[in-house]
């Protein structure tokens, strides 16, 4: 399967720059811009062509029949996004009693223009204690950007700088990255 995927990247023009984290079991991975359903496409077939394994998190209606099994095998947790479910403490427990879990995330939460990013994805992180490694989605250069892991500190205003610098130059299929806050 991982030769067909790199088949079809190779094909459109794709490249890879930098890796995933080998040393740890448990990481956060922030995906961003996420502008269009060929984002997820792209993000399973870097997954499969780097031999890492990573789930996502979707809305619980993705997980329902005809599709809700496709989902599930690609690794996906459904969430309830409702008022009163909380998907970060959801996600917390997930670090906390898996020994292995790596999550990919869109920080804008949608396919849609947003004002700016939600930031569950850093109360994530910083809760499970584990480095957030951003991937640059760059339609321009066709490049999917790794960044080494990054240890949040808590202070979110001064870790929004470091992300935001790291984002700046990545470009969307239709649109730049979302500012952070």
């Amino acid at each position: 399967m991982r030769f067909l995927y790199q088949f079809f990247f190779n094909l459109a023009g794709w490249k890879i720059s930098g890796d995933v984290p080998r040393d740890t079991n448990k990481y956060l991975i922030i995906a961003a811009p996420h502008s269009s359903n060929w984002d997820f496409m792209l993000g399973i077939s870097v997954r499969n062509i780097m031999r890492f394994k990573s789930n996502f998190l979707g809305k619980k209606e993705l997980f329902r029949f005809p599709l809700g099994w496709l989902f599930r095998s690609l690794g996906g947790y459904p969430v309830d996004r409702g008022k009163n479910s909380n998907v970060v403490d959801q996600v917390v427990n997930f670090y906390n009693t898996e020994k292995e879990f790596v999550i990919a995330l869109a920080p804008e939460g949608t396919r849609k223009n947003v004002d700016r990013w939600k930031t569950g994805f850093y109360h994530i992180a910083v809760k499970a204690n584990v480095p957030i490694v951003m991937v640059g989605l760059d339609w321009a250069s066709k490049t999917v950007i790794f960044r080494e892991a990054f240890y949040p500190n808590g202070d979110f205003t001064e870790d929004a700088k470091v992300i935001t610098e790291f984002y700046s130059k990545v470009k969307g299929r239709f649109r730049a990255v979302a500012p952070i806050t």
